[in-house]
């Protein structure tokens, strides 16, 4: 299986291709935005609305109440085959597009793909995470910042506040087939075991990261789907980046792209080449520099 998982190992697609210089924001430039929200959408055009109105409507009163306070939206249109991105463009129109921004993906690369392309395009100090959904309360985002404020002093400006579902488990067994559950314990036991020791829910939408934390975990990330997660805080732990775990507000919406079966099974396969890919030395860790 070591064998395996070394030799079907492939290089990061992405390198800095992603972090292209020139006009276009980039990661690797100074940030010039408090805030940078990005949002990976896929086929998004029925929940989206609802997110997009209680995050802006957060920010922009937020704004109001300090104007130093400055932020951005970036919604990922990850190849949806609705109308996701004629959704997105409304809000460019309706708050302009130096607060709303729409990046659109001709093929979808999957939740980590489109997460790590909207990081790569961000102008923000901290960088937020948010499902399209809208599970996730937004003004929770003050919760997950007083974490990041309760890791100072940050090592090399580094540090992740995660969102937690973990205080509603009990709560959401009793809503669960025998099944779902089983797989659920199954995929926290292989988590737990293979990467991710601290962390109880790292499957949370809704994470916020120092501008230095995003550049160095995302540009040494592999895994573009759902297991995207797990590898970035399996690698912010090799690094040795602070991380906090905060309770959330949490309502689960209707339309989860999760495949129960499928997608836990991919997502299995992923954690266990995670670790073999490290650890013979296939993906390796690169420390990248700000300008």
């Amino acid at each position: 299986i070591c064998a395996i998982a070394h030799v079907t190992a492939k290089t990061m697609p992405h390198k800095d291709a992603e972090c292209r210089k020139g006009s276009a924001p980039n990661i690797h430039d100074p940030a010039t935005r408090e805030l940078s929200v990005v949002v990976p959408s896929y086929n998004e055009e029925n929940r989206l609305p609802l997110m997009m109105d209680e995050a802006l409507d957060y920010l922009e009163k937020r704004q109001k109440q300090d104007p130093s306070f400055t932020y951005e939206v970036i919604v990922v249109n990850d190849g949806s085959k609705d109308q996701t991105a004629k959704v997105a463009k409304e809000y460019c129109k309706k708050y302009g597009s130096d607060k709303v921004r729409v990046i659109s993906l001709e093929k979808n690369q999957g939740k980590g793909g489109a997460v790590r392309t909207g990081v790569f395009s961000s102008r923000g100090k901290k960088i937020l995470m948010a499902d399209a959904d809208g599970a996730t309360k937004f003004a929770d985002i003050e919760k997950v910042e007083e974490g990041l404020k309760n890791l100072q002093p940050w090592p090399k400006g580094m540090a992740i506040s995660c969102g937690s579902r973990a205080h509603l488990e009990k709560d959401s067994i009793a809503k669960r087939s025998y099944f779902r559950t089983l797989l659920m314990y199954g995929f926290h036991f292989l988590v737990w075991f293979l990467c991710v020791k601290e962390i109880r829910d790292t499957q949370c939408g809704f994470k916020l990261l120092t501008r230095e934390a995003a550049l160095q975990t995302f540009s040494n990330l592999h895994i573009e789907r759902w297991a995207f997660d797990v590898e970035l805080l399996y690698i912010a732990q090799r690094l040795k980046i602070p991380i906090a775990e905060v309770a959330v507000n949490w309502t689960e919406i209707e339309g989860s792209k999760l495949v129960p079966f499928w997608s836990w099974l991919q997502m299995g396969r992923d954690l266990l080449f995670i670790r073999l890919r490290y650890m013979t030395g296939a993906w390796k860790l690169e420390e990248k520099k700000c300008n």
